[in-house]
């Protein structure tokens, strides 16, 4: 069956060697950095985990950091790496909601070859995306140029763990609501703002959220995709594994014996990410 894992952290060598200088700046970074769980892959490790366990192709991006210079050493990184490896890589850009020359680094890596945005992390970032005025100057420009934009998200509730920050169901819920016509992806399930369409005015808001899988073994049964096809959202459900935090082998048997059909499990792994990039 083919695979598009949707969520995929490439750091430069440049960036990983001065790491302990960059936690002195950037402490959103520091958190994950520090973690005991966190590790590092450049390009070339990452295909060879890609061979080694059968993904045809993944989405991959830099650290979305607050300084926006950092953001365009990582973008420069994902530019030759997809370069590189054009038909197993999809490059996404980091940016910095603070960066005066946002649109102009927007322009550049989109005629590079970049075809989203993110992973953001609002709380790293200082970005508060329920505030409009905040949000609107990189989500019209995404909106305008068709770039999804992919937004780091957590549930409110449950065990504690480094990146579990503010960027809950309401805040996300919020962001869709703004910006109707963006097309989003809320990792991690959203949070768990895939519940909250049964309210039909989520639904409406959501129709242009999709939501991935990254790091769902740590906080999920795998009943979640039964009921995310009961919700009526698998159709919007992107395979993503967070690596190299954790490897795309370890969801196979979780998603395989979710109690998904054939052909819903071929949307889940491909399918719905293929619509959405246009693959």
């Amino acid at each position: 069956m083919n695979k598009i894992d949707m969520h995929v952290h490439l750091t430069p060598p440049c960036i990983e060697k001065r790491c302990e200088a960059i936690n002195k700046t950037e402490p959103y970074w520091q958190m994950l950095a520090e973690s005991p769980k966190n590790s590092f892959t450049d390009a070339e490790g990452l295909i060879r985990e890609m061979d080694r366990v059968g993904i045809d192709k993944s989405v991959v991006f830099g650290f979305s950091f607050l300084d926006p210079g950092l953001c365009r050493e990582v973008n420069d990184y994902t530019i030759e790496a997809i370069g590189k490896y054009p038909d197993r890589l999809i490059g996404f850009m980091s940016v910095s909601p603070q960066d005066q020359e946002l649109e102009r680094e927007i322009s550049r890596c989109q005629d590079s070859g970049l075809k989203g945005i993110g992973e953001m992390f609002p709380d790293g970032q200082h970005w508060d995306i329920t505030d409009k005025l905040q949000t609107a100057p990189l989500i019209d420009l995404c909106a305008e140029r068709d770039l999804p934009v992919m937004v780091h998200t957590n549930e409110r509730v449950g065990h504690y763990y480094p990146g579990k920050v503010s960027t809950t169901p309401l805040e996300a819920s919020r962001l869709a609501e703004h910006h109707p016509d963006a097309t989003f992806i809320f990792a991690h399930w959203g949070g768990g703002l895939p519940f909250y369409e049964l309210m039909k005015e989520i639904r409406n808001n959501n129709r242009n959220v999709y939501y991935d899988t990254a790091a769902s073994i740590f906080l999920y049964d795998n009943s979640i995709f039964r009921v995310a096809r009961e919700l009526g959202v698998l159709d919007r459900v992107l395979f993503a594994s967070d690596y190299p935090l954790v490897s795309p082998e370890r969801y196979f048997d979780y998603i395989d014996h979710s109690g998904l059909n054939q052909e819903e499990l071929e949307a889940v792994y491909y399918s719905n990410a293929q619509r959405l990039l246009g693959e």
